[in-house]
């Protein structure tokens, strides 16, 4: 059995929120339920436009889906998402450059199947009281911390920390990520964009899921925290209990 539940927040600093998240406990299409988070990026309503794009269009696709394997069905919806924000930038020169992350993930008894593209995050939280960040952010910061250039700490305060290096819309092939993990009861699944995981230490994540019982009280100290340490960006969680 699962449960979730999703919030999003434009934060303290920015005019519009550009991300976008969508969660659903019931079947579409292949999948036996959709989650999804995704982190637009571009001038003024472009941004907004392709996180938008991109999760409307994924719902869509993965809703037809029926007869096709789980990953085959994700990675069709995520290109379909792609060729359409790029056809979009073509037509108006206002979504020039316009694209967007997205993490989405899928649970089929107790596999959790996961596709990322760009740098929104999905951890997995243990019932033993431990984080780990199953996704890999497609920075430009990540690739030099993974080729030793700079460490982990360093990291979190780089300037370039916001620069990505694969987002939907951005190229003709979009290259993502899967990865599948076998869950275990009691865990919780959290999904979010940058402007959570920038805000808040993974170590005070996991002090926050640990010290809630609810998800949606979950939710809200964990985008009111990012709030309190800044707020710079947009915030969206979605949070998925595991229970057998």
């Amino acid at each position: 059995m699962i449960k979730a539940v999703s919030k999003t927040d434009i934060g303290k600093l920015r005019q519009l929120n550009q991300d976008f998240v969508f969660t659903s406990i019931y079947p579409l299409g292949v999948l036996d339920n959709l989650f999804l988070v995704a982190d637009g990026m571009g001038g003024h309503k472009a941004g907004d436009y392709a996180s938008k794009c991109a999760v409307e269009t994924i719902i869509e696709m993965c809703s037809k889906s029926r007869g096709k394997k789980v990953v085959t069905a994700i990675s069709d919806a995520i290109n379909e998402a792609n060729t359409r924000i790029r056809r979009k930038a073509m037509e108006d020169v206002n979504m020039v450059g316009m694209g967007t992350t997205a993490v989405l993930a899928t649970v089929s008894g107790n596999i959790l199947t996961v596709a990322n593209v760009g740098d929104s995050r999905l951890y997995i939280i243990s019932a033993d009281k431990t984080i780990t960040q199953i996704t890999r952010d497609h920075s430009l910061v990540e690739e030099m911390v993974r080729m030793g250039g700079i460490d982990r700490v360093s990291a979190r305060n780089h300037p370039d920390k916001n620069i990505i290096t694969r987002a939907i819309g951005a190229t003709g092939n979009v290259n993502i990520d899967f990865f599948e993990v076998e869950l275990k009861d009691g865990d919780t699944i959290l999904m979010c964009s940058d402007g959570l995981s920038n805000m808040i230490e993974d170590n005070n994540i996991l002090e926050i899921v640990n010290s809630e019982k609810e998800l949606e009280s979950t939710a809200s100290r964990l985008v009111s925290t990012a709030n309190e340490n800044g707020g710079s960006d947009n915030i969206s969680v979605v949070l998925i209990r595991y229970e057998r």
